[in-house]
């Protein structure tokens, strides 16, 4: 159960911050991605790694398994773009608790913003620094907590009077870029699957754990969305076009009154602390595994003995997140996803490599259908990757490109210091 909770926030946390998608990409088109991403998103990474998670399932997760598919530079590449999207879509939370706060307070200054961030990061981090098992138990009562609010949303806005939820189909004079922006909101939305197999050596069985913990949030993550969403709309009580980041409270106080506004705006409160501590846990083992192979400074694989937290890791991806959360949830969404699609390329392609140069690898589950099922799983995650980083816009392919070729660059100072640093000892 912690594992599938930390899974459920590593990819969703439910509904809270996807309302942009309804004025840009229409309701019906909203509704209607809402159904076929987890199909053709989701569903084929979760099988992926799935596989991957049963056979190698070590510390480090899709770094050890691009290592074993493309050898130590592109896993290198592979981490170090992961952590650094991990400082855009990390620092998307504590933005976003602000943006739901503002249901309480509207009026909110600048500095009052930057003061609750700050906060926010450092009671979530100290949480980390204490080890996977208090996390992952904090992270189920955190899961339960932000799906109740918008259950009872649901039932609220389906006991009344509604209307057709998919009208109009989409807004007119809808334009490319307008509709990646939408697009890399709903990936954003369903991504994330690869990201909790980094701390599969911290697992209980995990060759077993991962899939059953992928496979039961599913289901549920892609109810969290479709329902609440769909009876929301249906409700009327507030013009599609006028839907933006934090709307939902609003709309859920004009449905069932200020008790209903209040509990899910503090389910999305919730939601935000779930999905920040499970990203930090799970993305801070991208140094330590770095810093464990010599690819990144020693320092960084530092173990507290007595939690056993890679603590060093943990801190300094925290303080990177603080910087980068000054940052609003719009400007960050669309880069993020970029740089993810990135990774994601690598990950599908050593998963397909490693069926046809290891056939003879240990594999207690494995995507049905053999080599036409491992093809055809990675078919659909890569033309939506491909066409997320397509309809980016030119800003964002060109801060993705140039962030991308930091990781050679990258590879080639910090490996070489570390080789040196390690025969230096020696």
């Amino acid at each position: 159960m912690p594992l599938a909770a930390i899974t459920f926030f590593c990819v969703s946390g439910g509904p809270y911050g996807i309302e942009d998608t309804v004025p840009t990409l229409g309701p019906g088109m909203t509704l209607v991605l809402l159904v076929l991403t987890p199909l053709f998103w989701s569903l084929p990474v979760a099988l992926v790694m799935a596989e991957l998670a049963a056979a190698m399932p070590d510390e480090g997760g899709y770094v050890t398994w691009t290592r074993r598919a493309f050898g130590p530079r592109w896993a290198f590449l592979v981490g170090w773009w992961s952590w650094i999207d991990s400082f855009i879509d990390v620092a998307v939370y504590p933005a976003l608790f602000v943006e739901y706060l503002r249901f309480w307070r509207p009026e909110m200054t600048a500095a009052e913003r930057w003061l609750l961030v700050v906060a926010f990061i450092v009671v979530l981090t100290v949480l980390n620094l204490l080890g996977v098992r208090p996390t992952g138990h904090v992270t189920v009562a955190l899961g339960i907590l932000a799906l109740l609010p918008v259950a009872a949303l649901t039932v609220a806005a389906l006991a009344g009077p509604w209307t057709a939820p998919w009208d109009p189909l989409a807004p007119s004079g809808q334009g490319l870029e307008t509709l990646g922006l939408g697009l890399a909101v709903l990936m954003w939305n369903y991504s994330g699957w690869d990201t909790p197999t980094t701390i599969l050596g911290e697992t209980r069985a995990p060759e077993r754990a991962f899939r059953m913990a992928a496979f039961v949030a599913l289901p549920v993550l892609a109810a969290a969305y479709l329902l609440p969403m769909g009876a929301s709309l249906s409700s009327g009580v507030l013009e599609w076009s006028r839907w933006t980041t934090g709307s939902l409270p609003a709309i859920a106080q004009a449905i069932g009154g200020d008790w209903l506004g209040h509990a899910v705006a503090a389910g999305a409160v919730v939601s935000t602390a779930g999905l920040f501590s499970s990203l930090l846990l799970t993305n801070s083992r991208l140094p330590y595994v770095l810093a464990r192979d010599r690819a990144m400074p020693a320092w960084l694989g530092a173990v507290d003995p007595r939690f056993g937290t890679p603590w060093k890791a943990v801190v300094a991806s925290a303080a990177l997140y603080a910087v980068f959360a000054v940052f609003s949830f719009k400007e960050l969404i669309v880069l993020n996803v970029w740089l993810y699609s990135v990774s994601l390329l690598v990950e599908l392609a050593a998963f397909v490599r490693l069926r046809v140069t290891a056939p003879e690898m240990d594999r207690p589950w494995r995507v049905p259908g053999g080599y036409g099922g491992a093809i055809a799983v990675v078919v659909f995650p890569s033309l939506f990757a491909i066409g997320s980083m397509v309809t980016a816009g030119w800003i964002n392919t060109i801060a993705g490109v140039v962030t991308a070729l930091t990781g050679p660059v990258a590879y080639r100072v910090l490996a070489r210091r570390a080789t040196q640093a390690g025969e230096g000892r020696a």
